[in-house]
């Protein structure tokens, strides 16, 4: 507990994000999902009295990122309000880094509490949407799949459970299902 009886926000926990890297094979080779060369780092906006210094800082961070990684880095808000920063970069291995990267020079600029989730798609055959979603949960430092069905705000909950069962030797998965958060109008 923080001053005044607040909770504190809990920092972002990046380190386990590099497990993708390694995953990403068992998704190719083992489920013929590939990544799309994109994700999605969200983040809640920040107060008003936040926005101003961020502005500029968060426009300084994504030209070096850009230039340090050599990615796209384009920033986005969704209909709920969020910030997305979309990361573009065929080589998937540049891609993780330059999320990391991102993350890290957020949370080293004091926004790190700000920080969600980042949002991996892959694409391939068997699912009804043709997309599956990795998504790595900031805070807890834990990954879980979202698989929508394509039929509105539906998810695919049996799929979900059996890319959790392939993959949990080689991800950190979320274990509290609560926490399966869906995102379906991600901007990505």
């Amino acid at each position: 507990m923080g001053l005044f009886g607040r909770k504190k926000r809990k920092q972002a926990a990046r380190e386990q994000l590099f497990a993708i890297s390694t995953a990403r094979i068992t998704l190719q080779s083992e489920l013929n999902l590939k990544p799309t060369g994109s994700v999605g780092v969200c983040f809640k906006p920040l107060s008003a009295g936040e926005f101003v210094r961020a502005e500029n800082e968060l426009q300084e961070l994504l030209d070096a990122v850009a230039q340090e990684s050599g990615s796209k880095v384009e920033r986005k808000s969704d209909d709920l309000g969020f910030e997305w920063l979309i990361v573009r970069d065929q080589d998937f291995e540049d891609l993780v880094a330059t999320v990391h990267l991102v993350s890290s020079e957020l949370q080293a600029r004091g926004f790190g509490p700000q920080l969600l989730a980042a949002v991996f798609p892959f694409e391939g055959s068997g699912f009804d949407e043709k997309r599956v979603y990795w998504i790595y949960g900031f805070k807890r430092g834990t990954f879980w799949p979202f698989v929508p069905t394509g039929e509105g705000q539906e998810r695919d909950n049996p799929e979900e459970l059996e890319l959790k069962a392939k993959l949990e030797k080689e991800l950190p998965i979320e274990p509290d299902l609560t926490r399966w958060l869906a995102l379906h109008d991600a901007p990505i």
